[in-house]
């Protein structure tokens, strides 16, 4: 068992960090102030190859492992400051690139993945409906079959991307079935008739990353756009998912990492009366307890993001992986306000702005109860 990056990994993510610090950053709090996406963000890290981690250098991607992909994240997540942006990106590779590679068309593949690899397309993934968050098998979104293709109608709900994106992934139910068989999976284009995207939402936390309602109304998509089989929707997305919770808060032990460090500097700092605010066993505690919750995070994603390296199934790691490291990551920010005082309370400093990022992250991607249920089911309960 070896837990030792090498030193191409060592290299990548200080590679990440660097390039995050110096082409990220610029006038971010104005940004998240306005909601604001950052269309140049998005492409310097297209042309850092963000985008294309994942896939094959045939198709314009550049073809990296997991393992890879893990230290390019994390030394992103500690070099920028727009996790909306990060988030964004995610979102982008694990739910609307990966459902198309793994299972699209050799034409789908060729058509549109270099696009996305490179930063001129940005995809979105559409399967949360207003009845049917967490209960994917609910869907009410149809799509009716005719001559030429399918007939789209319903609404989709809280789609990341989607008021920005060129390329939509969707989930509709396609037959009688209302269970696992009865879903099938569609590429979607911006500006095809019946494709309507609402008005951006304002949230809580990663306000940079745009989010918004889609509606279907007698959207026709052609048969060539369907990803995968007729009613193989499930597979794909069960697969997408698996991914997705695996890698999607890679970047945020990253930003753990930066924050831990900010507060061991600050306890070193802070002085009240003589002795430095870390001499207080309250705070060394909250330090430590952060320290150990990065550790563990890690040891838990790397061990997810080691059996997709391996080809191996990970559906109750990447669980745990989504659970705990999400769960870690709002209680070490939660931390990091506290041990600041009066100042992490403050705009300027940031710390406010990461909490309120991470709360998000406990619900996105199967909330935490989810991850429990799932856990629970392939635990034998």
């Amino acid at each position: 068992m070896d837990f030792a990056w090498s030193k191409n990994q060592k290299d990548l993510k200080e590679a990440a960090v660097k390039f995050a610090e110096s082409k990220l950053n610029d006038k971010f709090i104005e940004k998240e102030e306005r909601g604001e996406f950052s269309y140049q963000g998005w492409k310097a890290c297209a042309d850092f190859g963000l985008q294309g981690m994942l896939i094959p250098k045939a198709y314009g991607g550049m073809e990296l492992n997991p393992l890879d992909i893990v230290a390019v994240l994390e030394g992103i997540g500690y070099g920028c400051r727009d996790s909306g942006l990060l988030f964004s990106i995610n979102a982008h590779i694990w739910a609307c690139e990966l459902p198309i590679y793994h299972f699209g068309t050799e034409e789908q593949k060729q058509k549109y993945l270099p696009g996305l690899c490179q930063g001129q397309s940005i995809g979105a993934n559409a399967m949360t409906e207003p009845d049917s968050g967490s209960d994917v098998y609910g869907l009410r979104t149809t799509a009716t079959e005719e001559k030429d293709g399918f007939v789209l109608n319903g609404s989709k709900m809280f789609i990341t991307n989607a008021p920005v994106a060129d390329l939509f992934v969707v989930y509709a139910r396609s037959g009688a079935s209302k269970g696992f068989s009865g879903i099938t999976c569609f590429i979607i284009e911006k500006g095809t008739e019946g494709l309507m995207v609402g008005k951006e939402f304002k949230k809580m936390g990663l306000r940079t990353s745009p989010m918004s309602d889609v509606a279907f109304q007698q959207c026709r998509v052609p048969k060539n756009n369907v990803v995968g089989k007729i009613g193989s929707g499930a597979i794909i997305f069960s697969d997408s998912m698996e991914w997705e919770r695996t890698f999607i808060l890679s970047y945020c032990i990253g930003v753990m990492e930066r924050q831990w460090e900010a507060c061991l500097k600050y306890a070193k700092l802070r002085k009240t009366g003589e002795k430095p605010i870390g001499k207080q066993q309250a705070v060394a505690n909250k330090i430590v307890e952060m320290r150990v919750r990065l550790e563990t995070s890690r040891l838990i994603l790397y061990k997810a993001a080691w059996l997709k390296n391996i080809k191996k199934s990970a559906v109750t790691d990447s669980a745990i992986a989504k659970l705990y490291v999400s769960e870690a990551y709002v209680n070490n920010m939660r931390d990091a306000v506290q041990i600041f005082g009066g100042y992490g309370y403050m705009v300027e400093y940031g710390l406010e702005r990461e909490l309120r990022d991470a709360l998000a992250s406990t619900i996105y991607s199967g909330t935490s109860e989810i991850q429990k249920n799932i856990i629970g089911a392939f635990s034998g309960l």
